[in-house]
């Protein structure tokens, strides 16, 4: 039925789309002229850009003494160049403005006294939101005012595409994306890995981009696509920059109160977020610096578990965790531009994130008239991340035509520390552990683009190579429960050397892009002799990554792409990581050397209409990974724990459907609708674990529809007011062994612009309904389990930012 409703929706939805504004970007078109005869350059010539519809003017410059000309801020369109000098024949060279690149070199114009020649030329701009090519959109953060102050992972939840599972964003259905930071890969997000996301204030952010199907130039690891988030930097002259405070509270009322014997749920928890970002422009220097600062209390977890097993056993538990943190980062640098051709940034980050976790975990009988086990914790833990960044730009004469090159340095530390108190009918203990690990990071990449008379070649070599030492340490106390046998140390060592090139093409119907990533992997992780179950192990392999976009556009505002990519989701050191995790006290979650690369083959079809005030986008798309990797959850004889170990399964596949939907309806209002339909399936499989013994496990096909339908309306009152009502539902979906239930929210938010638009005021509320809840069915083997999460999820925030 929910089906049969979800379909009937998007149906309706596609029947009615009506179409948003599109707003391109603009290009640069550059040349140079010389005389036909004597090839001698030209300097001072006239160069007019009209229209071709009506010969109006639009734009104009002469030649500098090189001969060389540049027309900047210029729109898709079709145009003509006209080239007038004294003592030659003025000529007409006809011109279309494409959507692909941000560049145009006309190359060489000759001009005669006796010779007029019309000569097609393509010019190529950059995007709108859901851009041109339909392989990324952007969203600016300003524009996001129900989620303003709060976190960047929060800010994503009202993305289209974009669902929130776990604390893992997930595009599509699929959580295998690779998360960058201006472009690259860092320790802050877990080199890709999404940690830390929903510790990284929004404020710190200008944007974000979702790309769903990357280009060669993109690292080929992360299959369901990369979210590439941008933060602030100012380009103004002079000195300027902007400060902000945001504060909040959340958890404002117990949605289910805890079971016997534990200590109280947060509530009425705090927020505060303080921001500045200052920048100084003047002549050849500019020097940034942002600063942002977040505290939070928070409800981290809030879960209520019942157990069954075969044999009879019933289980109920609740998880609890409250959850302080303190995150900071600076970042700072200097542009130096060298001359006209050569620039080089300088730029470093520090990043510093503490959480301390007190956790309470009871165990009860079936009804609860018996506590069984009581499970206590204090977790400390400190990321800190430094980071240092070079990059070397030379810009040729033609204008878009650069070489980069870019050196980055990471470190990064995580010290963590757990405290456990087991308390049992008969007997207490008291455990701990330590863990250490120092990442060490290099990246070195060389990038070059040269634009074409019809497109452009991207090509460029990149090199990394990654150390990760850590260390375990059990502290087992009295009537200990810990693998002490499953600690000591552990290092992984990765290296990765990548070649590619990318071809793009462009005239007045037909659109291409031809792309290679030719990566070589070798991943070891060394494991210390004595770990009671794993051992060393290591992989690597040479493989091609191809992207194919074709695209045909039936008029200026209708066109329909094709495309195709393979890509690779690699494991990444957590998920190896053979040490075992004692956050959930019978939930054991533990990491496998053994696990393989998966490789994927993704292929869509999208179209994009716009007009005045409207723009609909819909995509159908297919994906299907060999060696799906997953976590699987099972028992071992004798023993009622769950141990959680990352596989190689069998094949998986994600169909799906989606619709991006926005309209002007007035000067006050617009809105924009996100559908997204798809089915995920899983075939059966068996697997062979090895932590804590050896054991099989197998489980029978998994399929299941789902999607989701996101709603934003945003208000335009008088006096610079502007309001934003935000509905998500999320439709039932599978998740390893099981499936999570339907969830659905309400976030309302309001700004205003003061202090003649230099100051801003806000207030927004998340989850106003209180509705936000996750609940899983678990089917696994020799045990079943249901679990409903009451984590926070309401939170109310007021902020103020001024700018100058």
């Amino acid at each position: 039925m929910q089906t049969k409703t979800f379909i009937s929706i998007i149906i309706l939805l596609l029947l009615f789309s009506a179409i948003s504004n599109a707003q391109n970007n603009t290009v640069t078109i550059s040349g140079i002229v010389k005389d036909g005869n004597t090839k001698a350059i030209l300097p001072f010539v006239n160069i007019i850009l009209k229209t071709e519809r009506d010969s109006a003017f639009l734009s104009g410059t002469v030649t500098n003494e090189e001969g060389r000309f540049m027309l900047s801020k210029i729109k898709s369109g079709n145009y003509y160049l006209e080239i007038s000098y004294i003592g030659y024949t003025t000529k007409k060279q006809a011109l279309f403005v494409g959507n692909l690149t941000e560049y145009l070199d006309v190359k060489t114009i000759e001009i005669e006294e006796k010779l007029t020649a019309l000569k097609e030329v393509v010019i190529i701009a950059k995007t709108d939101e859901i851009s041109e090519r339909m392989d990324k959109k952007t969203f600016s953060l300003t524009d996001n005012i129900s989620q303003s102050g709060g976190s960047v992972l929060q800010a994503m939840q009202n993305l289209p595409s974009v669902t929130v599972q776990d604390g893992k964003v997930q595009l599509r259905g699929n959580d295998k994306v690779t998360v960058l930071i201006d472009g690259k890969q860092t320790a802050i997000t877990g080199f890709g890995n999404q940690t830390g996301l929903d510790n990284i204030p929004a404020s710190a952010i200008e944007k974000i981009e979702i790309i769903n199907n990357p280009s060669a130039k993109y690292d080929a690891n992360g299959n369901a696509g990369i979210i590439n988030i941008i933060y602030k930097k100012n380009k103004k002259d002079g000195f300027n920059g902007k400060v902000g405070f945001t504060t909040g509270v959340g958890s404002l009322w117990v949605r289910k109160k805890n079971l016997p014997t534990i200590r109280p749920q947060y509530t009425f928890t705090p927020k505060i977020n303080p921001s500045v970002s200052l920048n100084y422009r003047k002549n050849k220097i500019n020097v940034f610096f942002q600063g942002d600062y977040l505290y939070t209390e928070t409800l981290n977890k809030n879960e209520f578990v019942t157990r069954n097993y075969d044999n009879g056993d019933v289980i109920n538990s609740q998880l609890k965790r409250n959850r302080n943190t303190h995150f900071t980062t600076l970042k700072s640098g200097i542009d130096y531009t060298i001359n006209e051709q050569n620039s080089l940034t300088i730029s470093g980050l520090f990043g510093s994130e503490k959480i301390i976790d007190n956790g309470d975990q009871p165990f009860f009988n079936t009804d609860f008239t018996q506590r069984k086990r009581l499970w206590q914790f204090l977790e400390d833990e400190l990321k800190t991340t430094i980071m240092g960044t070079a990059n070397y730009q030379h810009k040729f004469k033609e204008a878009g035509h650069l070489l980069n090159v870019g050196f980055n340095y990471t470190l990064h530390r995580e010290d963590e520390k757990y405290f456990y108190d087991n308390y049992l009918p008969t007997s207490t203990g008291t455990d701990a552990f330590k863990l250490l690990s120092d990442e060490q990071v290099y990246d070195f990449n060389i990038d070059y683009t040269k634009p074409l008379k019809y497109g452009r070649i991207e090509t460029g070599i990149k090199l990394r190579n990654r150390n990760i030492p850590t260390n375990m340490q059990f502290i087992p106390g009295a009537n200990s429960i810990l693998d002490i046998n499953a600690g000591g140390w552990a290092t992984y060592k990765e290296l990765i050397p990548a070649a590619y090139g990318n071809y793009i093409f462009e005239n007045k119907k037909w659109e291409a892009e031809l792309g290679l990533r030719v990566e070589y992997v070798k991943i070891q992780y060394d494991v210390n002799p004595s770990h009671s179950v794993y051992k060393s192990n290591g992989y690597n392999y040479t493989q091609p990554f191809p992207n194919v976009r074709l695209a045909y556009k039936i008029n200026d505002n209708n066109k329909f792409s094709a495309f195709y990519t393979r890509r690779v989701d690699r494991p990444n050191e957590v998920d190896i990581r053979i040490f075992p995790k004692y956050d959930d006290a019978e939930i054991i979650k533990v990491g496998n050397p053994a696990l393989r690369p998966q490789f994927t083959n993704s292929v869509e079809l999208g179209y994009k209409k716009n007009w005045k005030n409207g723009s609909l986008y819909n995509a159908i798309y297919h994906r299907f990974a060999d060696g799906t990797i997953t976590r699987i959850s099972s028992t071992v004889a004798g023993s009622n724990l769950i141990y959680a170990t990352f596989q190689n399964v069998n094949k998986s596949y994600n169909t799906g459907l989606e619709i991006v939907l926005a309209q002007d309806v007035s000067k006050l209002y617009s809105f924009n609708v996100n559908l997204n339909g798809y089915k995920n399936k899983i075939d059966a499989f068996t697997v062979e674990n090895k932590y804590p013994t050896t054991h099989l496990f197998s489980a029978t096909a998994q399929e299941l529809f789902s999607g989701n339908i996101k709603l934003n309306n945003t208000f335009h009152f008088p006096k610079n007011v502007n309001a934003q009502l935000t509905g998500v539902y999320l439709a039932p979906d599978i998740i390893p062994q099981g499936k999570i239930k339907a969830r659905f929210s309400l976030d309302f938010g309001l700004k205003k612009s003061i202090q003649k638009g230099k100051g801003e005021l806000f207030c927004n509320a998340t989850d106003l309904l209180n509705t936000m809840i996750i609940k899983k069915e678990i089917n696994g083997q020799g045990f079943n389990y249901t679990s409903n999460d009451y984590y926070e999820t309401q939170v109310i925030r007021l902020g103020y930012s001024y700018k100058f």
